[in-house]
């Protein structure tokens, strides 16, 4: 046997060359490699397993609820609101279909650049879009109404442009459609979009951003009733947000109808009265307190305030100097002038600092402390007893029953008639008027009261201030006896299927407890004021008026001689009637601010409501109503 050398042995490995394979210094190369790569492998495989864990256990059911979304979508169905109707069931406020820009969050992935798009193409702000959808998104809602009411043309461009604009959907709404867009908009109000103030107050919890409520009269007041309740649909959407089908729904519920105690004739009446005047004219019932009509000058058209109008028109209402939105009949708060000695005789009766046969010297002027306190006719009306002195409105008369009476009586007897307070009008916005007093004085200007004051008070000066409302009331109250009623403008509240929710009766609010000999005496003397004396011009030939003439100072008496071209220096007109005089079925009070005398301005205004009014038998049986015009 051949002795075993190593050298001899060979591998079969070793037959052939190494060629591509590692050589020995390769390998622990690799292997140092390998050692330091193996453990990242295993902290990153250790990451993934953490990552799917927190995935699966943690965030499960919110990514549950985020896959079910992209499949499923909830659509609010806002609610079809309450229509608004006058007394006699003629629909003043409906709804009508329109059409909104809509935004789904979650299929917008660029903002920016859908904002500029949908700017360039609808002729909208870029910049105001994309914030729209930035706060919608912080606000946590999942869908935005971009732009409402679309046109033709602008629904045209976007269906036509869909494929450029994830996210947009064209969505079906509705639109508050206003019958007679020029009549009674300090009444029926507007609506305008929730204000960021708004939601964060609590006071609208279901509402969100987006959402239109009332913003001034009924429709703000009666929000609540109008609206209804707002319901949801589900859908289920493809990768790109389209519709494929619907899954379930919840009917939303429209909001109850609200008919108004107003007629729209004489509505209309009143506003055509007070064209190219600032003023108002308030109607109503004095059997019930029920308001015929509420009219106040300048108005404005409630188109101004629909989604997508131009604010041209907005802003032309909003710069008027003569402020067509404020509400005079309720809102304005004037001296209410002569009008007052109505308060002022009953109180003097039933007081018993004047009888019927009380005589009292005008002689033009009376002078008080260091103070003359003139008459309305400088030559003085000789001796007047408590008919004359209303008959032909004499100041000094009622300078001497308001000095007999006191401050203190004078303020009873305006409680009872309803005056310094507001009349609890579901309106919105009413002013109380104001009676003033030795304490209120005092807080107001630190100062005492003087008999001055009193005297300025008694002939509906000085701190003396009423609303067209007011005065009406007062008037009413006399009118009927001595019931002094809450004023009403609704009459019920029904479901549009007509079943009626809440029926309003007649709220008494107070009694004048007078002698009514006494009543009987005033309403003797306001029969004369039409008939002989400073309101003739409200005179009717067919029905016996009854009326008081009012003309309440801006400026001092030297003041507005000095400038009586300027207007805002001129007296404010006042003229309140009631007719049948013997059984009263409407009270009408007129005020045109600067408009001068009562009686030359305000009484043929009336007149021409009054005629307007009892000329309906005859509109019934013509079928030609009186527009006042």
């Amino acid at each position: 046997m051949k002795p075993f050398h190593r050298q001899s042995l060979k591998y079969p490995y070793q037959e052939e060359p190494l060629g591509d394979l590692m050589t020995p210094e390769e390998f622990d190369h690799s292997r140092r490699v390998l050692a330091r790569v193996v453990p990242v492998l295993l902290v990153l495989f250790g990451l993934l397993c953490l990552r799917l864990w927190f995935l699966q256990l943690i965030q499960g059911e919110y990514l549950q609820q985020r896959s079910e979304y992209n499949r499923i979508r909830s659509l609010d169905l806002p609610p079809w609101r309450g229509t608004i109707l006058d007394r006699d069931g003629n629909v003043l406020v409906d709804n009508k279909y329109s059409f909104n820009l809509m935004a789904t969050l979650e299929d917008i992935q660029e903002p920016e650049t859908l904002g500029r798009r949908l700017g360039s193409l609808l002729k909208l702000d870029g910049d105001t879009l994309t914030a729209q959808i930035d706060k919608a998104r912080k606000a946590g809602l999942a869908q935005v109404r971009l732009k409402a009411q679309l046109s033709w043309e602008e629904m045209a461009l976007v269906e036509t442009y869909k494929a450029e604009l994830p996210g947009v959907a064209i969505a079906i709404g509705s639109k508050r459609d206003y019958r007679q867009p020029d009549l009674a908009g300090h009444v029926l109000g507007y609506l305008g979009e929730i204000t960021d103030a708004q939601l964060k107050s609590g006071r609208f919890p279901t509402y969100k951003m987006g959402d239109y409520l009332g913003r001034a009269g009924l429709e703000a007041s009666w929000e609540d009733v109008l609206r209804g309740q707002q319901g949801s649909r589900r859908i289920e959407v493809d990768a790109y947000g389209r519709e494929l089908g619907s899954l379930d729904e919840k009917l939303s519920i429209p909001g109850a109808n609200v008919q108004l105690t107003l007629d729209t004739r004489l509505q209309q009446v009143a506003e055509n009265i007070l064209q190219d005047k600032v003023g108002a004219i308030v109607a109503l019932d004095p059997r019930n307190g029920k308001i015929l009509a509420l009219a106040s000058s300048p108005t404005f058209s409630q188109e101004a305030f629909q989604p997508g109008v131009k604010s041209e028109e907005y802003q032309k209402i909003i710069e008027d100097k003569n402020h067509p939105l404020i509400d005079r009949a309720i809102r304005g708060q004037y001296p209410p002038g002569s009008t007052f000695k109505i308060v002022m005789a009953v109180a003097g009766l039933e007081e018993g600092v004047i009888t019927p046969d009380t005589f009292v010297h005008c002689g033009g002027s009376i002078h008080v402390g260091n103070h003359d306190f003139h008459c309305w006719r400088r030559r003085g009306h000789g001796d007047v007893n408590l008919y004359q002195a209303l008959m032909h409105s004499c100041d000094i008369y009622f300078y001497e029953v308001g000095r007999r009476l006191g401050v203190e009586r004078i303020d009873k007897w305006c409680k009872r008639f309803g005056l310094g307070t507001s009349s609890n009008l579901r309106l919105g916005g009413e002013m109380p008027g104001l009676v003033g007093s030795p304490a209120w004085k005092k807080t107001r200007f630190k100062a005492s009261w003087q008999e001055g004051d009193t005297l300025s008070l008694a002939i509906g000066q000085g701190y003396n201030l009423a609303t067209p409302l007011q005065v009406a009331r007062m008037a009413a109250t006399l009118a009927n006896g001595g019931t002094l009623y809450e004023p009403q403008l609704v009459e019920k509240v029904e479901t549009p299927a007509g079943e009626v929710l809440q029926q309003f009766h007649p709220i008494v609010q107070g009694h004048l407890d007078a002698d009514p000999a006494n009543l009987a005496l005033v309403r003797k003397g306001l029969v004369a004021v039409v008939r002989n004396g400073t309101g003739q011009r409200a005179y009717l030939d067919n029905v016996e008026v009854a009326g008081k003439t009012g003309t309440s100072q801006v400026v001092s008496l030297e003041r507005e001689k000095a400038d009586k071209q300027v207007r805002k220096y001129r007296n404010h007109a006042w003229f309140v009637a009631y007719a049948p005089a013997d059984d009263p079925e409407v009270v009408v009070s007129v005020i045109i601010e600067h408009g001068g005398q009562g009686g030359e301005v305000a009484a043929p205004l009336a007149r021409r409501f009054l005629a307007s009014y009892f000329s309906k038998s005859r509109v019934a049986r013509e079928g030609k109503p009186d527009t006042g015009e």
